[in-house]
């Protein structure tokens, strides 16, 4: 901030004197003018970091001067300072993008805290954060090794991603370093409660278990339409969308709708799209609909896509909920396909239930893996959600969403997994016949080593999940490993090293976000 410039117009300026003395022994160099002409004349031939601009100057008015200001430097952050608080006014001034809005009589402290906030506004949230997060450090990691159950670890998750967020801009790299550390911490503790328990979740139907995949829709959106409050209720799962990630585009759907509930589910292992996507839309575990519905259901040694009856199992979980209720179900794999459902959407109120699904997330994870120019756009978890909120904001389902806020709407906003950063590659051999996810293998005779941060499951009914042969055997990684095979090991770990994955045991991949919005007209 030592030797910023500032330009300060204002018809009394010699009446401003002291004010422009106490900026200078604060470092400040400050020039002065006493109307709009010479101001912007002084903004063409020099370089300002602030100019502080009188509202209620003769011959060019304040608006006048900011908009010529604007033309000229469009970047300079300039202040208003009026003694009229006519709201017009106020609202022009910010509708032009000022820095800040002060009302005469102003102070020199005011004007100092102006400067500070307009010049060392990252510094000082640089250092606010930083100090936040050392204060609340020790209590994170006492609590990971306290007897935590599902909803303690879902708040563990929460904080330290609330803590990730904040340090996206931080110019501290060390605090940000310690920050991921504690987060891989948090994820070997995290994996080790999930393999003591996951067994035994899947298989015994308590309330000291988290909310799973099969349980999503008839815990949530079912409720609603039984109720009968809403016109319509839109249940809508963005696919592949971690916490983190729901947290970018919150701010933008908060526009619009009331936050009314934040919720958090726990993914189904494997955390895939097709056995979660399909568990969610069946109300079943993947065994069961393999059993029940063995036309919906393909292994994934099979041919073709493994979620092509989303709508046929939603139709089968509706009826044997005896949901009385008109639904239809929507995927939405490009935004041609999201423009063409919004000009119909008043069709969708119709229904007392409408499930939409929007695959960009997830092809946005291969596509950064596969494609060098997606991973030079996204080359870390916060430049990711950067990118996610970048597509959020120009999507279709945005518009949506803005659509449906005019009418009297319930919207369940989820995903049927997340993803996590892996960096630790773990060597594994199968057959021919072995599944090829980074995150879990299925296969007959898998040979692998790092069982500590490995979870077998030896028996794929214990983990009501089918299986592609009698003998056949899972095992997911977890933290932030990946499977790679001996062969051309090298080559295929520098390929998949600090790529996004799912299929495994982290906080990211198995905490889901459940978000009931209510609109806000």
């Amino acid at each position: 901030m030592e030797n910023a410039k500032i330009l300060w117009a204002d018809d009394e300026i010699e009446l401003l004197k002291p004010h422009i003395k106490f900026l200078e022994l604060k470092g400040f160099q400050v020039e002065s003018v006493s109307n709009g002409f010479d101001a912007v004349e002084h903004i063409k031939d020099e370089q300002y970091d602030i100019v502080f601009l009188d509202e209620n100057m003769p011959g060019m008015n304040g608006l006048e001067t900011l908009a010529e200001i604007k033309q000229v430097s469009p970047t300079v952050p300039v202040v208003m300072i009026t003694k009229s608080e006519e709201e017009h006014i106020m609202e022009e001034a910010i509708g032009s993008k000022i820095a800040d809005y002060l009302i005469k009589p102003v102070n020199p402290s005011q004007i100092l805290l102006a400067c500070k906030r307009i010049l060392q506004n990252r510094q000082l949230v640089t250092q606010k954060v930083n100090s936040g997060y050392q204060a609340d450090f020790r209590k994170i990691g006492m609590q990971f090794y306290e007897e935590n159950d599902h909803e303690d670890w879902v708040d563990i998750y929460k904080k330290l991603s609330s803590w990730e967020k904040q340090m996206d801009d931080n110019s501290d790299q060390s605090m940000a370093d310690v920050l991921m550390n504690q987060i891989d911490e948090a994820n070997t503790n995290f994996s080790r409660h999930v393999m003591q328990n996951y067994l035994d979740w899947v298989n015994d139907d308590t309330d000291d278990r988290p909310m799973l995949s099969p349980e999503v829709m008839s815990r949530t959106v079912f409720q609603d339409v039984k109720q009968g409050d809403y016109e319509s209720v839109f249940f809508i799962l963005v696919d592949c969308m971690r916490h983190d990630q729901w947290k970018e585009l919150e701010p933008l759907i908060a526009q619009y709708y009331y936050i009314e509930q934040e919720r958090h589910y726990y993914s189904i292992l494997p955390t895939a799209t097709q056995y979660c996507r399909n568990s969610i839309f069946a109300g079943m575990y993947p065994l069961d609909i393999a059993k029940r519905y063995p036309r919906y259901w393909k292994n994934d040694n099979d041919e073709g896509g493994k979620n092509l009856f989303e709508e046929d199992l939603l139709r089968e979980q509706v009826s044997r909920a005896r949901l009385n209720a008109r639904y239809s179900y929507h995927k939405i794999l490009n935004n041609d396909a999201g423009f063409a459902l919004n000009e119909n959407y008043k069709n969708l109120l119709n229904n007392d239930l409408n499930a939409i699904v929007y695959n960009f997330i997830d092809m946005l994870s291969h596509s950064r893996t596969e494609v060098d120019i997606i991973r030079e756009l996204a080359p870390t978890p916060a430049a990711y959600r950067a990118v996610s909120r970048s597509w959020f904001e120009h999507s279709p389902l945005l518009d949506l969403l803005k659509k449906l806020s005019q009418h009297k709407v319930k919207v369940v906003i989820t995903s049927d997994h997340g993803t996590v950063y892996v960096k630790r590659p773990s060597k594994i051999i199968g057959d021919r016949e072995t599944t090829t996810n980074l995150r879990y293998k299925q296969g007959r005779n898998l040979n692998y080593r790092d069982e500590k941060y490995l979870f077998t499951i030896r028996r794929p009914e214990d983990g009501r999940l089918p299986k592609m042969n009698v003998s056949s055997t899972y095992v997911f990684t977890s933290e932030d490993y990946f499977f790679a095979y001996p062969n051309n090991y090298n080559y295929y770990v520098k390929y998949f090293k600090d790529t996004f994955q799912h299929g495994g045991i982290s906080m990211h991949e198995m905490v889901v976000p459940l978000i009931d919005l209510v609109p806000k007209r």
